[in-house]
């Protein structure tokens, strides 16, 4: 009685677990439709002046050498005038890129390895000045005695057309614009050859009469909306990642910041290092500034145009005739796991299994070597599924065998159950001394199925959040793993095997006409709602499934060799 309850309960958090992911579902937004290129979004016009960077009179007069106070930039809400300034186009062998010589934007930036989804095999544009898909880069440089460069600077470029040459590792874009002051500013963009951290850089050029405060600053603009094609029936994050100092800066942590929450309370903070980046599901577009400087980030929402994520680096006095060069680096491109270490200081935390991080990380390391020698995704989750029934067999023997057993003892249960009618104390009292007469443990076979229940959730987030896997295609009808069976034909098979399994394991035998009535049903429901799950979780549990029931049927038999398997008549 208790081990049909706790199945139940099993089966009933499954279903509850489900039922959560359709309703999370719902509530994801839809991808907007392609708009025309006139929609395009124009840079800037109407900036207001920054506040001025100083210093604080009581940190003037220390000896220890403070950092300036970062200069703040509000953008307000309209990043508009006409763009008739033109652009430089970039194309390297990863991203194709568009440059505005007005403000100097990055206002696009194409993926060239990832279609935009399985019906437009455009590339994805991870960065878009179109009205519906709002997503750029700005960026310059800020000063009390007069900005040189903001986003209403006009720059100029010897470049119209850059692309990466054969043999060469990088391919630099060059802009140059000089304020009414005689301030110059050349803003440098590297692309490099394989990769998607893109170096940005300012040179600032004094060549008017008195001394400059120069911050240099970076804004993340993007409204809401979805890239490409996203999986059904998946929870996926869209907002900021927050890169943040703890204790004085000695310490960091990493902080998503849904868009609802930037709506709600706008984000704020000033420290030494961190990064602040635009996320949504597989991609990313992140600014990058040098750890070892005084930093003000942003956070916060537009009224028109969606949301603005800034930083704004300290200031940086520049006397007449000298110089002074502001790094940074921006990342626009892929969630690729192999790579995020490389990019920058915690930036692997952009990967998120959630609780399930210590499972779920080992499991795509098999799973990402397996593909490295069978050259297929879906194969790859074949050979996982087979080690994974391989390193709980111990486990998945207790259960068959709990089960197998049930099937023996199944007519002396209903024949208890027919003594003691309606009398639910005596019948239990009945069944507990006959399993401790026997020596039968009625939970033995529910250990197995917790244990591996945890595999099956690691599994689906590693599927969610794996870029590697998006649009990986495995045999046949099954182009992408990382969406549902277009043709239900695993869904289906996943249900025939379920039912099967059943059959096999006796589970049935010791059930009450209801509960038999319900756990046939089990089969159809999970069917129902695996024909909204990934391709590549279903092949995984269908497989699974059959290792269950080659593994029961193994074990079926030593029972019956042992005499402990064969129903036993009344």
């Amino acid at each position: 009685m208790e081990n049909r309850r706790f199945i139940l309960i099993c089966a009933f958090g499954v279903l509850l677990f489900l039922i959560f992911q359709a309703w999370q579902s719902d509530q994801a937004r839809q991808a907007p439709a392609q708009v025309a290129q006139s929609e395009r979004i124009p840079p800037d016009a109407d900036l207001p002046e920054a506040a001025a960077p100083g210093r604080d009179d009581a940190s003037a007069m220390d000896d220890t050498p403070q950092p300036a106070r970062p200069a703040r930039v509000d953008v307000g809400d309209s990043p508009a005038v006409e763009n008739d300034a033109g652009f430089v186009n970039v194309e390297t062998d990863v991203v194709r890129a568009r440059i505005a010589l007005k403000g100097g934007d990055l206002r696009q930036l194409l993926l060239l390895d990832y279609p935009e989804s399985e019906a437009n095999p455009r590339p994805l544009p991870i960065l878009d000045d179109r009205r519906d898909t709002w997503s750029i880069v700005q960026s310059g440089v800020l000063a009390p005695q007069g900005n040189p460069a903001t986003q209403r600077s006009l720059y100029r470029s010897e470049q119209e057309q850059v692309a990466l040459a054969d043999g060469e590792d990088s391919v630099t874009v060059s802009l140059r614009t000089t304020s009414e002051a005689g301030v110059t500013v050349i803003k440098r963009y590297t692309f490099h050859r394989g990769r998607y951290v893109v170096d940005l850089s300012h040179e600032v050029i004094n060549d008017s009469a008195s001394a400059i405060d120069a911050s240099a600053f970076t804004q993340l603009w993007r409204n809401d909306h979805t890239l490409g094609d996203q999986p059904p029936f998946a929870p996926t994050f869209t907002g900021y990642g927050f890169y943040e100092a703890r204790n004085g800066g000695e310490k960091f942590g990493f902080e998503k910041i849904d868009f609802k929450d930037v709506r709600d309370s706008p984000m704020q903070a000033d420290q030494r290092g961190g990064w602040l980046a635009m996320m949504q599901h597989y991609f990313i577009v992140a600014a990058l500034p040098p750890q070892d400087g005084q930093l003000s980030f942003t956070a916060k929402p537009s009224s028109r145009f969606g949301y603005l994520g800034q930083i704004v680096g300290e200031a940086r006095t520049i006397a007449p005739g000298a110089s002074e060069t502001f790094h940074m680096e921006l990342f626009a491109g892929p969630k690729l796991q192999k790579r995020l270490d490389d990019v920058a200081p915690g930036f692997d935390l952009t990967i998120d299994y959630g609780i399930l991080t210590p499972l779920s990380a080992p499991l795509f390391w098999v799973l990402d070597l397996l593909h490295s020698v069978l050259g297929n995704w879906g194969w790859a989750i074949v050979v996982l599924t087979l080690l994974v029934k391989m390193a709980m067999y111990k486990l998945s023997e207790a259960q068959f065998r709990s089960f197998g057993k049930m099937r023996h003892f199944g007519p002396r249960i209903q024949e208890l159950r027919e003594r003691y009618g309606d009398d639910r104390q005596k019948l239990n009292q009945a069944m507990m001394d006959l399993y401790k007469k026997e020596g039968f443990n009625p939970l033995g076979g529910c250990l197995p199925m917790l244990v591996q229940f945890p595999v099956f959730i690691a599994l689906y987030w590693v599927l969610l959040e794996s870029v590697e896997l998006r649009q990986a295609p495995f045999i046949g009808w099954i182009t992408n793993l990382s969406t549902p069976d277009p043709y239900y034909v695993l869904p289906i098979l996943f249900g025939i095997s379920m039912f099967l399994q059943q059959k096999l394991s006796g589970q049935m035998a010791t059930m009450e006409p209801m509960q038999q009535r319900i756990m046939m049903a089990m089969p159809i429901m999970l069917t129902a709602f695996f024909t909204l799950f990934p391709a590549g979780l279903v092949l995984y549990w269908f497989v699974s499934n059959l290792v269950s029931i080659a593994q029961q049927w193994y074990i079926n038999r030593k029972l019956d060799r042992e005499g402990l398997g064969r129903t036993v008549k009344r």
